[in-house]
């Protein structure tokens, strides 16, 4: 594994930026830009907030892992830690949560933060 602080190898790909993998197992960037305007609330982190979580209701994974960043420093949001709280949810720090998604036999989704 060669992750390292602004990228993570999971899945057999390297990825410098923010993503979310789907129970299909399609990756997508994280769509930060839906909880920006918290920013300011959160010492100038982009939390995660239920607004980038709505596609977990459709998907139905049997667990979800959030990687929380190298220095598990992503602020999650409490509407956010309240929708997760429906699920089976790991956080943990990114290195940890790629290694467990590799894995990972059951339905899955992630969301991963990859600096702080």
């Amino acid at each position: 594994m060669t992750d390292s602080f602004g990228s993570v190898k999971v899945l057999g790909h390297v990825y410098e930026e923010d993503i979310v993998i789907h129970t299909d197992g399609n990756v997508t960037k994280r769509k930060k830009k839906k909880s920006r305007d918290l920013k300011g609330i959160y010492g100038g982190h982009t939390p995660l907030s239920e607004r980038e979580l709505k596609f977990l209701q459709k998907e139905k994974p049997a667990i979800v892992y959030v990687g929380i960043g190298y220095e598990s420093a992503l602020p999650i949001t409490e509407d956010a830690k309240a929708i997760l709280s429906e699920y089976e949810t790991v956080f943990e720090p990114t290195p940890s949560i790629a290694q467990m998604i590799d894995g990972e036999k059951r339905r899955f989704a992630a969301v991963i933060h990859v600096t702080c």
